[in-house]
């Protein structure tokens, strides 16, 4: 879950550049006018070389324009899309093998990749989730962090977790997971491979059949009744799934009809063993 060496490599080649160019233009640091005094400022002067670009972006517009270390027109062009850079306060919820799991405001679930060092050697599964302030980049179709993190020292217990953790496997659900900055966010559905589903009709409704001749009565145990009601029902739940996916309105109907009869047979349980 992080990139190459030589993506990371490159990344910092464009970054700190650009931050030097911006810190001439700003005079954050007055004193620092090479690449290599910046390079060895402090990590707190460098943050705030940082800050004080992601508040004037149109200087990566002019740093790009003048293009003072003669980059390439593929470097400039990572440099460029930086515009769409998202800054905030995120939950790392969980550590993929392909990515890092970042939720940030409005329920926005993002898949980031480390640079030089990896998730798993700065966080344990155990630690997680943990909250940071930090900015997300896109970089060659991915997306990274600048290589700051912020991280804030609170314990999250189990309610947070499981809401966070809701939220992740939602997006995950519903192909939701942000992996490009440089798409319109609304619009950044993430694209699986298509598969045509399988058709389960008939299966079902063979067994629509099978389940219409199960049949209760005073002569049989009283659980039959309820538990044959259940299976029918869980049945009308299946059939309109795989007819309408897409009709929620549908399907909650169909889900109350299967909690009613789970109750029944809940019901009939309880009232067993009274007399136990």
């Amino acid at each position: 879950m992080k990139l190459s060496k030589q993506d990371a490599d490159l990344f910092f080649e464009l970054m700190w550049p650009l931050q030097l160019f911006v810190n001439r233009q700003l005079q954050v640091l007055p004193k620092v006018s090479t690449l290599e005094a910046y390079l060895d400022c402090s990590r707190e002067e460098k943050a705030q070389v940082r800050d004080a670009m992601y508040g004037h972006i149109e200087l990566m517009d002019t740093f790009v324009q003048e293009n003072p270390h003669q980059f390439s027109e593929d470097k400039l062009e990572i440099i460029a899309k930086w515009k769409h850079f998202v800054a905030g306060d995120f939950f790392i919820e969980r550590l993929l093998k392909k990515y890092a799991i970042f939720i940030g405001s409005g329920e926005k679930v993002y898949g980031v990749l480390a640079l030089h060092d990896a998730f798993q050697d700065m966080f344990y599964p155990g630690q997680l989730p943990v909250r940071v302030k930090a900015v997300l980049l896109p970089f060659k179709g991915r997306i990274i962090y600048d290589g700051l993190l912020e991280i804030y020292n609170i314990f999250f217990g189990r309610g947070i977790s499981t809401e966070l953790k809701e939220v992740y496997m939602a997006a995950k659900q519903n192909g939701r997971i942000i992996e490009r900055l440089e798409d319109d966010i609304e619009q950044a559905k993430v694209q699986r491979p298509h598969k045509p589903a399988k058709d389960w009709g008939p299966e079902l409704d063979e067994l629509v059949a099978k389940a219409r001749r199960l049949r209760g009565g005073s002569d049989q145990p009283p659980i039959y009744s309820p538990a044959f009601r259940l299976v029918k029902v869980s049945l009308e739940l299946a059939q309109r799934a795989v007819e309408s996916p897409d009709d929620l309105d549908r399907l909650w109907e169909c889900l109350q009809k299967v909690e009613r009869a789970l109750g029944s047979v809940e019901t009939t349980l309880h009232r067993s063993e009274r007399y136990k």
